[in-house]
């Protein structure tokens, strides 16, 4: 599988309440972007939220998380917010994901904005315990692999 079949992207405006005073997205938001982002890639491989906490009573959180702010964006900006499957074990998934203008990308420039890794372990929502990843989902996700 190429490289580019194994990026999931999205597209982000940023708005006033993403910034700070002096027009920059502030730090944390950029946690949100990439919340919504992994969000949206469980969306898109047929499975919401909502539903695998009701059936099979799964949630994925957020274990750890470490980011690199390369260069700032900006009100205005029209960003990518990328993610990678770095790696899936029996309950948790690694992710990798970027954020990127969108502009400066169609032009061929992939110069990452921000930069992270993201630890993520799936629960079992009622005892907020790790279980492991159901396989009719484990397979959509070693696909992204």
């Amino acid at each position: 599988m190429n490289r580019a079949a194994q990026t999931f992207v999205i597209p982000v405006r940023v708005y006033y309440e993403d910034t700070d005073s002096g027009g920059v997205v502030y730090y944390a938001n950029y946690l949100k972007f990439f919340e919504r982002c992994r969000t949206e890639y469980l969306r898109a491989i047929g499975h919401h939220q909502a539903d695998l906490l009701r059936d099979p009573g799964i949630a994925f959180v957020v274990r750890s998380a470490s980011v690199d702010y390369l260069k700032p964006a900006r009100l205005d900006d029209q960003l990518l917010v990328g993610l990678e499957i770095e790696r899936l074990s029996h309950a948790q998934i690694f992710f990798r994901q970027y954020v990127r203008r969108a502009d400066a990308t169609l032009a061929g420039d992939r110069a990452d904005l921000v930069r992270a890794r993201i630890h993520v372990v799936c629960v079992n929502s009622a005892l907020m315990k790790a279980t492991a990843i159901p396989s009719f989902l484990r397979t959509k996700l070693e696909a992204m692999q």
